[in-house]
């Protein structure tokens, strides 16, 4: 039995398989965030799309700024700004997963879109992300501006305008913090 003519049909296959298998992988890794393994923002833009169309009656659009972020980075540094960011984004996604997923923008900029949330969901989010956090035996005060959005209230169901009224009243709220 002669297997060169099988290896030579099957060998492009199996090339292509790999190929493809290694570009998935990739793929999957730039669409989350290293530091945070939260998604990026084109990972979450994308799938937040697909859930706002399955729940456009039900979800909310969150946009999150950390409160004093630069004053922890300042003071303690970079791997204190570091743990910051990742203890945001650990509250944040636990308390999205079951109901939504969520993001990293960049820097100190979050971002979630969940289904049948409520107002004491929002409030475990927000003590949640106002616990300090512990480095070095030092608690680090982290403190977060939330705009909330829910795309009901909106005249049609759309991502960017869902974030563009969060945005909006996230910004509402830092102006207050600062006051």
């Amino acid at each position: 039995m002669d297997l060169h003519p099988f290896a030579a049909a099957t060998a492009p296959a199996l090339v292509w398989a790999v190929h493809t298998g290694w570009l998935s992988r990739r793929l999957a890794a730039a669409r989350r965030d290293p530091l945070t393994g939260l998604l990026t923002r084109a990972g979450w833009t994308a799938r937040a799309e697909r859930l706002l169309r399955r729940y456009p009656g039900t979800a909310t659009v969150l946009l999150i700024d950390l409160d004093g972020f630069k004053g922890i980075n300042d003071t303690h540094g970079h791997a204190a700004g570091d743990l910051a960011l990742t203890a945001a984004a650990e509250r944040l996604g636990a308390w999205s997963s079951r109901q939504g997923l969520a993001g990293r923008l960049g820097g100190d900029e979050f971002v979630a879109l969940v289904h049948d949330t409520d107002d004491n969901r929002l409030a475990d989010l927000h003590r949640a992300l106002h616990e300090p956090v512990l480095y070095l035996g030092t608690p680090l005060p982290l403190a977060a501006s939330i705009g909330v959005c829910h795309v009901a209230d909106l005249d049609r169901p759309v991502l960017a305008d869902a974030l563009a009224v969060a945005d909006a009243r996230m910004y509402e709220i830092k102006g207050r913090h600062r006051r």
